[in-house]
């Protein structure tokens, strides 16, 4: 038993790393802690000089490993948060190159000791980390993966709802107003009474989107164009405002023997752009000119809340169903076309041409009738013959327009009648007070007919369930067999035909027909019963 518990601990070593390697394979973002935890050392690590930050280092390290060896699935839902962190860390990187002219080497793949030319990279490396990290919550199912989806499809307008403002878009709007006002915020004098200002700023603009989502949304779009226009405004002046001082001296712009600095109103930061060039001070008004855009762009979503959402949701669904008996009246067109030119076919091959053989008939009868009374006899029979035959096929046609019975006996006896003639055991429960209009009752008719004709053909069903009533309006038929399932209205013409009909008087088909049955199909008709 010992070798058998060595052997099965032996084979669970071995499958490790293959199970591993699934487990990473199905939770990459995972990846991303050790990465970056990795990156953070190589930052840190040339600055410490304490005998036990190295160990610790290492440790920090070790464990990252660890848990995304040992919990994939959790450290995949907590990777966004470290990325988000991590392009924070590059936004304060920049403040602090732009003040101190000194910290790490790398920041992801940018040198902070370069020229300003590869430092102005480093912002919108940071900004590109932060929008992965939201990328990476609605991939992975994190904790607010679901609001900024719901964000997203607010802008967008998906499923057919109106575009509005999502209140979370406060937040990043904040972001970049503390980024601009970052100097007196959190680097000016009395810098912590200021820190406290920005602080309280970030948590209103969370209370504020979870109280009053309205009131948020309304906020973020005006602060997306006001500070559009002061970003447009503060690149005219350049950026020859900002004062260094080293040695009690005062130094223009680009001196990088830097020592202090004296904080102005604005941070010399802008969303991705740091304003250090020339060049970057285009960038900053193309910028400010897209957050006017944006937030002009978004006023008349805000203008439309003005309306009751109960006259905006009612107006919504009109314009929808409006839509869609739109494309069901062509349809009906289409369909009333073919269908005419179907009896016209049926009439001239059919009943048309029998009765004409019927008269060249009655004619030869007539001319042989002196002449040769029994050849006109036999004529004669064949006429009559023909003339059956033509009442049947005219017979044929009038029932595939309206089935006789159903125009004689009502919509209950017709499908009563349409449940005897099938060849399975069909139970009935019909409850109608009067009848529907003609049209609506025979679309429901061929609607139940060719149902049964799928039951009896394709699921091998014992019994089938037919139940009709009428509520609220709406003219309902539910159709039930014990069958093997499988219906499906795209896969096939005759449901997809009765769905085309009943959409013609807005009504609608729904098909439950899971593998293994049973099948329930739902024809619903909106329609007036006449007493």
């Amino acid at each position: 038993m010992r070798r058998a518990a060595t052997m099965d601990r032996m084979t669970t070593l071995s499958a490790f790393p293959v199970t591993l390697a699934k487990r990473l394979r199905a939770h990459w973002p995972a990846l991303i802690i050790p990465a970056i935890v990795a990156e953070e050392i190589a930052l840190v690590l040339p600055h410490r000089s304490s005998s036990w930050a190295t160990p610790l280092l290492a440790v920090v390290l070790v464990l990252a490993v660890a848990t995304v060896a040992l919990a994939p699935a959790a450290a995949a839902k907590a990777a966004p948060f470290v990325l988000f962190a991590y392009g924070f860390a590059g936004i304060l990187i920049a403040h602090l190159l732009l003040i101190w002219r000194t910290f790490p080497l790398f920041y992801g793949v940018v040198s902070t000791r370069s020229a300003s030319g590869s430092v102005n990279l480093l912002l919108p490396e940071a900004f590109a980390f932060m929008a992965a990290a939201l990328w990476l919550l609605v991939v992975t199912g994190a904790p607010g993966g679901s609001a900024v989806r719901r964000a997203v499809h607010q802008l967008r307008g998906a499923g057919g709802e109106q575009k509005t403002v999502p209140a979370l878009l406060l937040l990043p709007v904040l972001g970049l107003w503390e980024e601009t006002f970052a100097n007196p915020l959190w680097y000016g004098a009395g810098s912590v009474v200021w820190q406290l200002v920005g602080v309280a700023l970030a948590g209103g603009g969370v209370v504020l989107v979870r109280r009053q989502p309205r009131t948020a949304a309304v906020v973020a779009v005006v602060g997306l164009i006001v500070l559009g226009f002061l970003l447009m405004i503060r690149a005219l002046n350049g950026s020859d405002q900002f004062i260094y001082q080293a040695q009690g001296r005062v130094y223009g712009e680009h001196h990088w023997g830097y020592v202090g600095f004296q904080p102005g109103v604005f941070s010399g930061m802008y969303g991705p752009v740091l304003l250090e060039t020339q060049v970057a001070e285009v960038l900053t008004r193309v910028e400010g000119l897209l957050l006017v855009v944006a937030g002009c762009v978004l006023v008349p979503r805000m203008v439309a809340w003005a309306a009751d959402p109960a006259l905006v949701r009612r107006a919504a669904a009109l314009t929808q169903r409006v839509d869609r008996l739109d494309r069901t009246r062509r349809d009906a067109t289409s369909t009333a076309v073919a269908e005419l030119r179907r009896i016209e076919r049926d009439l001239h091959d059919g009943a048309q041409a029998r009765l004409v053989a019927v008269g060249m008939s009655l004619r030869a009868a007539e001319q042989l009738m002196a002449a040769s009374p029994e050849a006109a006899l036999a004529l004669v029979a064949e006429a009559r013959e023909t003339s059956s035959r033509a009442l049947a096929d005219l017979r044929g046609l009038v029932r595939g327009i309206y089935p006789p019975v159903l125009a004689d006996r009502g919509l209950a006896d017709a499908v009563r009648t349409l449940a005897m003639d099938t060849p399975m055991t069909v139970e009935t429960d019909i409850t109608l007070s009067g009848e529907p209009p003609m049209p609506v009752a025979a679309a429901v008719y061929f609607g139940i007919a060719e149902v049964l004709t799928n039951a009896v053909r394709h699921s091998g069903a014992d019994t089938v369930q037919i139940g009709i009533g009428y509520a609220g309006g709406l003219l309902r038929a539910t159709v039930t067999d014990d069958g093997a399932g499988g219906a499906d209205v795209s896969r096939g013409t005759g449901l997809a035909g009765v769905e085309r009909r009943l959409a013609t008087f807005d009504g609608v088909l729904a098909v439950n027909s899971p593998p293994g049955g049973p099948t329930i199909v739902v024809l619903e008709v909106p329609c007036a019963l006449a007493g």
